[in-house]
């Protein structure tokens, strides 16, 4: 699985339920982290803060409403997308639902393709570039789907990590990323890289950015990290 893929949290008590719904996951190409209950999910979601929640509403011992309200509660995790899963259909549950923060609520049974369409769905919004679509940022132009740049309609050959280095950038500009943040999303947390190393591909990246011209597009924030424009 490279790196640069989606993290979906899906948490879920019953087992056979969680099984089918993480193999669809994964089939579709997404990183998947399980939770059989609320703790496990708010202890996930803190530590691995991936990129959307699956939250099954019915939890042992803390309920997945309760577990979003305290998702959204806190700093870190308070715009993560997340969709809510419930076998309780009727209109007062799902605005319940919805206003306790979820971005979404699909009601059980509900087919596998449907539930894909709104993950991918709520991907686009935060992460567009993991599901293929095209990023622009001033004369820049990323394709998520042919991993292809072009900078004022000139090709822009990128490595792989460049390539992620360079979609995180652009599908947040003007934000500013920590060292650490860039490891993470960009090379993942389970690998040993140091953050100069960061440093020396954000380099790589400027190089090539302006191999045909054109200003350093990536500022260096001091003591904090980097950002586009």
């Amino acid at each position: 699985m490279a790196h640069g893929q989606p993290t979906i949290l899906l948490v879920e008590d019953e087992a056979a339920q969680r099984a089918v719904l993480a193999y669809n996951l994964a089939a579709e190409g997404f990183t998947v982290l399980e939770a059989a209950d609320g703790e496990e999910a708010m202890m996930m979601a803190e530590e691995a803060l991936p990129d959307l929640v699956l939250l099954d509403w019915m939890l042992p011992h803390i309920s997945g409403i309760e577990v979003c309200r305290r998702l959204r509660a806190r700093e870190n995790t308070r715009k993560l997308p997340i969709i809510m899963l419930s076998a309780r259909s009727e209109e007062v549950d799902k605005v319940r639902g919805l206003e306790t923060g979820a971005d979404d609520y699909m009601v059980k049974p509900y087919s596998v393709s449907e539930l894909m369409a709104r993950v991918r769905k709520e991907l686009r919004r935060t992460r567009p570039a993991s599901v293929g679509e095209a990023l622009h940022y001033e004369d820049i132009e990323l394709d998520g789907e042919t991993h292809r740049v072009h900078r004022a309609g000139a090709e822009v050959k990128l490595g792989p990590t460049e390539f992620r280095l360079l979609s995180t950038l652009m599908e947040k500009p003007g934000r500013v990323w920590s060292r650490e943040q860039l490891l993470d999303r960009v090379w993942g947390r389970d690998i040993y890289v140091d953050t100069r190393t960061v440093d020396v591909h954000v380099g790589r990246l400027r190089k090539a950015l302006s191999q045909h011209g054109g200003d350093d597009p990536i500022r260096t924030v001091r003591g904090a990290g980097y950002a586009l424009g």
